[in-house]
C-alpha cells in the first residue's frame, strides 16, 4: 500500500516521502480501515510517539497522521462493535502507524459510526478539533449555561469548533486571533472579538474558562482573566503561572467514541461546522506539513476518492 513514512526526525518535514509499505495486521480488538480522508497535526513529527513505541523502542519508519474517516476492510479477533463495509471516523493511536495511509490498523473503540451523508473530507476534519474542543470546555473547563468563555485562537481548527459548543451550551463568548480572523471569529457568533495584534489580552476581562491554543506568552498572561473558581485550559504546555483563585489544566485529547457521534449528530444538524482548509492528495502530504501560506481552517489529505 501507498503510505507516507517519516525516518529521520532531525530532517522534520523533508523527512516525509511517499513511500510502499506492507498491508497492515489486525490485531486483537483492531479493525483495518481503508482511508479515504485524513487529518494531521504540523508539530505532531516533534511528538515522542511518532518515534517510539509505548515500549520506548524505536519505531520508524512511521506513519503520521492521527484523524481519519473512512470504511472497515477486516475485523480483528475479539472485535465487537463495528462491522465489514461501515463508514467510520475517529483517531489512531499515538505510538502506532497513522492515517496517512491507503490502509490503518485502529483499536475499534477508537472510532465511531459514520452516517451516510456525511462526507470522509469534513468527517476527518473532526476527531482532534472536536474531542479537543469538547473536553477543554466541558470534561476540564466545567464550562455551564450563563458563564463566560474566552477562546484563544478562535478562527483555528479547534478554537472555531470551541466558539460553536460554547455558544450552544449558553455561554457568553469571547474569542481571540488575529486582525484578518475578525470575520471568520464574529461570523461563528462570538459575543465579542479580541485582536491580539492591536488590542491588549487584559481588555477581554474575567472569564470563568479560558480555553488556550497557543500557549506562550498569551498562556501565561491568560492566568490573569481566569475569574475565581475558573479554569485556565490548555493544549499546548503545563501552565507556567496558574490563576490566583482558579484551576490550571493541561491535557492531551483522548478517544470518544460516544462523544464522536455526539458531534457527528450535531454536524448533521446543521449545528456544528469544521474549519476545513485546503484539500490535497496523499502524495502533496509531506508539502502540506512544511511551512509557507495556509488556508483558512484544517489541511485534510484525500487518500481514496470517496
Amino acid at each position: 500500500m501507498k503510505a507516507i513514512t517519516v525516518r529521520d526526525r532531525d530532517a522534520g518535514p523533508a523527512g516525509l516521502s511517499l513511500t510502499d509499505l506492507p498491508y497492515p495486521h489486525a490485531a486483537e480488538n483492531d479493525v483495518i480501515v481503508r482511508v479515504h480522508a485524513a487529518g494531521f497535526t504540523p508539530g505532531e513529527l516533534d511528538w515522542p510517539g511518532t518515534w517510539t513505541d509505548r515500549a520506548g523502542r524505536d519505531r520508524t519508519p512511521s506513519v503520521p497522521g492521527h484523524e481519519l474517516s473512512g470504511v472497515v476492510v477486516e475485523l480483528g479477533y475479539g472485535t465487537t462493535g463495528l462491522s465489514l463495509g461501515q463508514r467510520v471516523f475517529g483517531l489512531t493511536d499515538w505510538t502506532r502507524d497513522g492515517s496517512l495511509a491507503e490502509y490503518t490498523a485502529v483499536e475499534a473503540r477508537n472510532l465511531a459510526p459514520l452516517p451516510a451523508d456525511i462526507d470522509h473530507t469534513t468527517a476527518a476534519a473532526l476527531p482532534i478539533s472536536g474531542l479537543t474542543a469538547w473536553q477543554g470546555l466541558f470534561d476540564h473547563g466545567r464550562l455551564a449555561t450563563g458563564q463566560t468563555v474566552l477562546v484563544h485562537g478562535a478562527a483555528g481548527s479547534v478554537g472555531s469548533i470551541a466558539v460553536q459548543l460554547a455558544r450552544e451550551a449558553g455561554a457568553q463568548v469571547t474569542g481571540t486571533g488575529r486582525t484578518a480572523d475578525r470575520e471568520r471569529v464574529l461570523a461563528l457568533g462570538v459575543d465579542t472579538f479580541l485582536d491580539l495584534e492591536t488590542e491588549k489580552l487584559e481588555d477581554a476581562g474575567e472569564a470563568d474558562v479560558v480555553l488556550d491554543v497557543i500557549g506562550g506568552d498569551i498562556l501565561d498572561r491568560s492566568a490573569t482573566l481566569v475569574r475565581a473558581g475558573g479554569t485556565l485550559v490548555t493544549i499546548v504546555m503545563p501552565p507556567r503561572v496558574r490563576p490566583k483563585d482558579g484551576r490550571a489544566v493541561f491535557f492531551v485529547v483522548e478517544p470518544d467514541r460516544a462523544r464522536l457521534a455526539d458531534l457527528a449528530a450535531r454536524l448533521r444538524d446543521g449545528r456544528l461546522k469544521p474549519a476545513v482548509g485546503a484539500v490535497r492528495p496523499l502524495a502533496e502530504a509531506p508539502a502540506a506539513f512544511g511551512p509557507g501560506p495556509r488556508t483558512p481552517g484544517k489541511t485534510i489529505i484525500r487518500v481514496t476518492e470517496d
